[in-house]
């Protein structure tokens, strides 16, 4: 059994802003080792079935004793609509309730270090330097070691109807971990940060929720193993919040999203508090539906995962280029071309006029760049010959679409540092706007639409009296807006640019996020992305797997005819 590491971001800590130092020492301090508690002996809550799913209502049953509420309004909870803007239950226990459930998880793990309502920790897990959602509390803190531990955990949030919020890396940009105002339990998973099995010959390990992907990857090739996990989202990021969010990252050109095979099964704490694993850990199955798919991209609202197993890929050589073109359109179109080829491309990536300046600004880069919208490739391969080959189609297709100033690195360093301009858009981006903060969002649309989407939020951006950077994974379509604000009239107004860059991307038939996830941030847009029907069959799900919603409340699900413009926090005070 290994734990991880935890690596310093270091310079290529970027996308995403990193928790505060002082957070970060706490919760190493916070999060070190200890005996587990031991494991209770489990009597089994919740087995449903979903039987058909005719004119949108769900044949269930539901069996089992149950610590909570009678079976007649778990019936009812689970079959149809709640009175609810949501459709989902509102209704939690009391204060009284809550305060019962907090001494009774003191009772349960009484190690000090357990169970936390120290103000500093209940800010820590309630706010986010990473957005600019309004923050809220939860009413208590907890940190397991296990599966076990967290089934004792959901079994008391259920006794005393007290809703529960899944924590690991707090990387999240749409607001995923927000306390409900009724008061809640926040399950910090980011001590579960073990990888349990490595298989090499198998390519993939099993590993906890609260290991990260950057860690992981360090810890393989300090093994020698030539082997790596792919997702690359923030470098924060954790497996379980990967996960949930159906994350993403640069690689997702070639290796896909969250939502491809990446995870093989997920051991779950259903809000029952029975466990499942999905699957087996063999390569690929057709027995049954794709449960493992059920939990990606469901923010939590489903089931805690405890246990993952990850594939991981071959590690092999790269190496990066930049090249400059006359406008976004020739560069999306170079890269059309460049894909339709064949060659072994694993990152591309558009960046625009404002960005190359900001880097420049940003004073970290070993060059001064043309101030040029631009292209960021990786190159993949199995020797240094396909490389050459690679960057020798990608620099005749980039010129035949007025490309012009193709710089291939010479050496690792080289490849190292031109790609860390890359992965500097954050910190680099800010140096455009002296003391200002940065609004970080991601939509996606089709590859032929995307030159569109870019310069009509470019426009719109440049009408509004704000200033931004671009940067788009642009091999599918998917980019980032870092829109930057020093007044809270400044952060109104990007709060309504980033709804017309939805709006207009869902227009192009595209997604509200690519990879950022739905959060609080994105739920307003679902029933017009996804329709009415499917989003129904969510709740669906939600309402037979969850009754009495207490998993991750207000988030995912949106309000019917949710339309209106979520409220704007003020200015952080630091």
């Amino acid at each position: 059994m290994l734990r991880l590491p935890k690596l310093a971001a270091g310079r290529l800590s970027v996308g995403v802003h990193r928790i505060p130092t002082n957070r970060t020492r706490w919760l190493c301090r916070h999060l070190s080792g200890g005996p587990t508690p031991t494991p209770p002996a489990r009597s089994p809550i919740l087995a449903f079935t979903v039987g058909a799913l005719v004119s949108g209502s769900v044949a269930f049953a539901i069996t089992s004793s149950r610590s909570s509420g009678p079976a007649d309004e778990l019936t009812r909870l689970s079959s149809s609509p709640a009175n609810t803007d949501s459709g989902l239950n509102e209704q939690y226990g009391s204060m009284a309730d809550f305060q019962k459930a907090i001494g009774e998880l003191r009772a349960t793990f009484p190690r000090e270090d357990v169970v936390s309502t120290d103000a500093e920790v209940l800010e820590i897990h309630g706010t986010s330097d990473n957005d600019y959602h309004p923050g809220s509390l939860p009413s208590v803190v907890v940190f397991p070691h296990s599966t076990e531990d967290v089934v004792k955990i959901v079994q008391i949030s259920r006794k005393y109807r007290m809703p529960i919020i899944p924590y690991s890396g707090a990387t999240s940009l749409e607001g995923h971990y927000r306390a409900p105002s009724s008061g809640s339990i926040c399950v910090d998973l980011s001590g579960m940060d073990k990888v349990l099995e490595v298989h090499e010959a198998d390519s993939d390990l099993v590993c906890q929720p609260g290991a990260r992907w950057v860690d992981i990857n360090a810890m393989l090739k300090a093994k020698g193993i030539p082997l790596f996990f792919p997702l690359d989202p923030g470098p924060g990021a954790t497996i379980g919040g990967m996960i949930s969010t159906g994350c993403s990252g640069t690689n997702a050109v070639r290796y896909g999203t969250a939502k491809a095979e990446w995870f093989l099964n997920v051991t779950v704490v259903l809000p029952s508090g029975e466990v499942i694993k999905t699957r087996r850990r063999s390569r690929k199955s057709s027995a049954g539906f794709d449960t493992t798919k059920l939990f990606i991209g469901a923010e939590g609202t489903l089931g805690i995962i405890t246990e993952v197993t990850i594939r991981l890929a071959p590690l092999l050589p790269t190496n990066v280029a930049v090249c400059h073109f006359p406008d976004v359109k020739k560069a999306t179109e170079a890269v059309v071309e460049i894909m339709s080829q064949g060659v072994g491309i694993q990152c591309v990536e558009l960046v625009d006029d404002l960005f190359m300046r900001s880097t420049n600004m940003y004073g970290m880069s070993l060059r001064k760049w043309p101030e040029k919208d631009s292209l960021f490739f990786k190159f993949q391969g199995p020797s240094e010959a396909s490389l050459k080959e690679t960057a020798r189609v990608v620099r005749g297709v980039s010129e035949k679409y007025g490309g012009f100033g193709f710089t291939l690195a010479g050496s690792e360093k080289e490849a190292n540092d031109l790609w860390a301009d890359r992965k500097n858009a954050l910190y680099s981006g800010l140096a455009l706007v002296e003391g200002c903060k940065g609004w970080s969002t991601d939509v996606c649309v089709p590859v032929s639409r995307l030159p569109d989407l870019v310069y009509e939020t470019k426009q719109d951006i440049a009408a509004s009296g704000l200033v931004s950077t671009i940067v788009g994974h642009v091999g599918d379509g998917n980019f980032h807006a870092l829109i930057l604000f020093v007044t809270d009239d400044e952060l109104a107004r990007s709060r309504e640019v980033v709804h017309r860059m939805v709006e207009r991307a869902i227009a192009m038939d595209g997604t509200c996020t690519g990879e950022h996830g739905v959060g609080i941030g994105k739920r307003e847009y679902l029933y017009n992305e996804l329709g009415a029907g499917t989003v129904e069959l969510m709740k669906t799900i939600k309402r037979t797997i969850d009754p009495l919603n207490l998993f991750n409340p207000g988030k995912l699900y949106p309000n019917k005819q949710d339309t209106h413009a979520h409220p704007v926090a003020s200015l952080p005070s630091h």
